[in-house]
Parts: structure tokens; sequence; C-alpha cells
């Protein structure tokens, strides 16, 4: 076998086993475990709580300050821990919309992104940011 062969085999291999976020950010799993509740729904409710306030936090700076960088693995976490919910939370139409804002958190983030630097724009987006988290969190709790 090539290495041509071998290289693409050994990364699909390695990102399917591990969790793509979990392998280039790897603090998100740290914070995974300090929001670890006694569901998986438990858990993603506390990921976002958290985040909400590194968001808080992170007003004001500039960069990847140690603010930004815990929001950074938290959305990282919150989006691995969102699909490993239960199944039977998975199977409601409530879930669906859930899915909906972590979705709307991926395009907020990647705006957030590149603004870092930039004031105003960074806590514009940071405060769009904390209200998509409130809303995912307020659909995650209606399906306890």
């Amino acid at each position: 076998m090539s290495w041509k062969t071998i290289l693409p085999v050994a990364a699909l291999l390695l990102l399917s086993t591990s969790g793509c976020s979990y392998l280039f950010y790897p603090h998100a799993k740290e914070f995974t475990e300090k929001a670890k509740g006694a569901t998986g729904l438990e858990t993603v409710i506390n990921l976002t709580s958290m985040a909400e306030a590194s968001a808080n936090a992170a007003k004001g700076g500039k960069g990847v300050d140690q603010a930004f960088d815990d929001l950074h693995n938290q959305f990282h976490a919150i989006n691995d821990s969102i699909c490993c919910v239960e199944k039977s939370v998975r199977e409601r139409p409530t879930y669906a919309l859930a899915v909906t804002h972590n979705k709307e958190l991926k395009a907020i983030f990647r705006r957030l992104w590149k603004f870092k630097d930039d004031q105003p724009q960074r806590d514009q987006h940071l405060e769009l940011l904390v209200a998509e988290l409130t809303e995912l969190r307020q659909t995650l709790q209606t399906l306890r």
C-alpha cells in the first residue's frame, strides 16, 4: 500500500473514533466532564449555562483570551454532546428545534471568530451568541 492510500484511511479512522472536536479541541472534553449531568440532556443544558457565562466574561476582550478560549471549547463540547442525548429525547419533535438552535450557534460562532479582534463587532456577536444559547437551553429544558 502506498502513503496516498494509508494517510486518508488513517485520518478517517482517527477522526471517526475520537470525535473531531476532541481531537482538535481536547479541552472540550474537559468541559463536557465538568458539565456532566445525570443524563446527556442535563449535560448539554449545563454546557449551555457554562458557555453563556464564558460569553459574558469574554465581552470587552480581544483575540483569544482565556474567556474566549473557554467559550470556544464549550461551543465544541455542546456541538459534540447534543447528538449524545438519549434516544427517547432525540425522537421528540422539540429536539429538532434544539438541533436548529445548535446550527444557528455554529453560524454565529463562525462570525464571532471572524470578529474576535474587532470591537464592537465582537461584543455584538457575543450578545447574539448569548441570546441563542438562552434559546437553546430553554428548548432543551422543555425536553426534560
